[in-house]
């Protein structure tokens, strides 16, 4: 369900985005006079709560490296975050690293899914018929995949690109499809991995439950090597959330604009000391995804309320599938939104 939300939200964005050739908060206002700053400051608010959450998972992967504390890792990881948004030579090297550990990582997934023995076809059965259906669970992956301002990341990249306009949508396409094909392939080995090592009686690590499917399958050696994966996929994150983030304001004054660099690295400082103050980074990293997945039909919603505006797109027709997988899209992330909200009160 999640991977169909994702894909839907993911094309219907992008393809608007690259015909109207505009950045969002700017379609945003064109469909209702002060929509873009509102979504603006959500997105903003959603991306530093993601850093939050990306600043966490770097610390949890230098505590897994070196076992020093999660709070010390954010903190060096934060300074490497910037060292690199500074200095445009490093960000391209991290960019090759982090393509290296991702492949590093789906290796590394389908050897432990391989080794942990999973009974698989239960995990078929009860992925169309659970034996419980979570609200927030579906929520969290979602918002962890296209919400708050990591759609709007890629596509903001395409406007960078010049992959604009009508005659670019096949690419736009395949980026989009390739992109959520990708994480979901990731996401399910994971899962893979994990109830392999849970249904042979192993009890994850709550402090770290991901990197303990890695030490419980394939002993040390998986588990440092995960160490280096998350890493790797937090401090690229923390940079690209801090980037788009800043994307959605820089417009909007020209001290902000003048000032970019700077008020980017201030972004990454205050998420650092945001984490550090509040602690718990496997609670932080859930919290931000259910967020993110409550902007999306927000979001999402003005994009396809733009797509059939001429002033906006011009000549283009959006496709009626699309608008109408949508406006379900829309629907059912409301309805996830409302029943996480009343799991958590009732629970």
């Amino acid at each position: 369900m999640s991977i169909i939300l994702d894909a839907v939200a993911q094309l219907n964005i992008w393809r608007i985005i690259a015909v109207a050739d505009k950045p969002a908060q700017d379609i945003a206002n064109k469909v209702f006079p002060g929509a873009g700053y509102f979504l603006s400051f959500l997105v903003f608010l959603g991306g530093l709560a993601f850093n939050i959450g990306n600043i966490a998972g770097a610390g949890l992967g230098l505590n897994v490296l070196f076992g020093i504390s999660v709070a010390q890792g954010a903190m060096i990881s934060a300074i490497i975050a910037i060292g690199i948004f500074v200095y445009r030579e490093a960000g391209k090297a991290m960019d090759a690293f982090a393509k290296t550990m991702g492949l590093l990582k789906i290796g590394l997934a389908l050897f432990i899914a391989y080794v942990s023995d999973p009974p698989i076809m239960e995990a078929v059965v009860r992925s169309v018929n659970p034996t419980q259906f979570s609200f927030s669970a579906v929520l969290t992956i979602v918002g962890g995949t296209v919400g708050g301002y990591i759609t709007f990341s890629g596509a903001h990249r395409l406007l960078d690109a010049r992959q604009t306009g009508i005659a670019n949508l096949p690419a736009v396409n395949k980026g989009a499809l390739s992109a959520i094909g990708l994480a979901s392939v990731m996401r399910l080995l994971l899962f893979i991995a994990a109830l392999g090592v849970v249904s042979k009686g192993h009890s994850l690590n709550p402090d770290n439950p991901a990197a303990s499917v890695f030490q419980l399958a394939s002993g040390q050696f998986g588990y440092k090597v995960f160490g280096l994966v998350i890493w790797a996929a937090g401090i690229s994150s923390v940079v690209g959330s801090a980037y788009t983030s800043i994307s959605f304001i820089k417009s909007f004054h020209a001290n902000i604009l003048k000032h970019t660099r700077i008020i980017t690295i201030l972004f990454i400082l205050i998420s650092c000391a945001i984490f550090i103050a509040i602690g718990k980074p496997v609670q932080i990293l859930l919290a931000v995804g259910a967020i993110n997945g409550l902007i999306l039909p927000l979001a999402l919603g003005m994009m396809l309320v733009a797509a059939y505006r001429s002033n906006i797109i011009s000549s283009y027709k959006q496709p009626l599938w699309l608008t109408l997988t949508g406006i379900g899209v829309v629907v059912t992330m409301i309805w996830m939104g409302y029943g996480t909200i009343i799991q958590m009160f009732t629970n």
